[in-house]
């Protein structure tokens, strides 16, 4: 929902972030990939009861996140770099519930187990969409730079940032956090059914 908003208040930083990577020889799957290494290291640590350092190395990883798209449009984009970027990004966005459930079962499983169901309904319907999208050519006017059809919703990525971005600073209260996100989830996969049955119609 924030995510167009904060890609428009973002994009001349990033853009001069990522011409000097490019002008320093980083590639877009390099940034790809060490932004998912940097989320992964975020995971441990949070499952290792560091939520402070969690965070910081969540938030470097969202960096990568938007730079390698950056240094991908400074050349030519492909779809290696799109499969590679949303792949990591699912993958990613899984291990921080699963980091939460690993520090303390007892409290946090199954709210991390709800919120990965979320996950699970939210990455599908996006995924499914983008696939049928581009075999129709569809295009997303208000994503019109992203590798695949973006079809946003109530939780897209800075709402999911924002989110552990609140898991990390007050971890006693993860629960209440997952269950409250697992909802906002719920509603965008609605939305998103809703998208299809209408954009997709014969």
């Amino acid at each position: 929902m924030i995510d167009r908003f904060a890609i428009a208040l973002l994009r001349r930083p990033l853009n001069a972030m990522a011409g000097a990577l490019r002008r320093a020889g980083a590639g877009a799957d390099a940034i790809s990939l060490a932004g998912f290494a940097l989320g992964i290291a975020g995971a441990a640590a949070i499952a290792l009861h560091s939520p402070g350092a969690g965070l910081l190395l969540i938030l470097a990883s969202r960096l990568c996140d938007g730079l390698d798209g950056a240094v991908a449009r400074l050349g030519t984009p492909t779809d290696r770099g799109a499969f590679l970027d949303i792949t990591l990004d699912f993958l990613f966005y899984a291990s921080v519930p699963l980091a939460f459930a690993l520090a303390d079962p007892a409290a946090n499983a199954l709210a991390a187990a709800v919120l990965l169901a979320a996950f699970m309904g939210t990455g599908s319907s996006f995924l499914a969409f983008a696939v049928l999208a581009q075999r129709r050519g569809l295009t997303s006017s208000a994503y019109p730079r992203k590798g695949l059809f973006y079809l946003g919703g109530l939780s897209e990525a800075g709402e999911t940032l924002a989110c552990f971005t609140l898991m990390c600073l007050w971890p006693q209260h993860f629960a209440l956090w997952a269950y409250g996100f697992a909802v906002l989830c719920g509603l965008t996969i609605i939305g998103r059914l809703w998208a299809g049955w209408r954009l997709l119609a014969d």
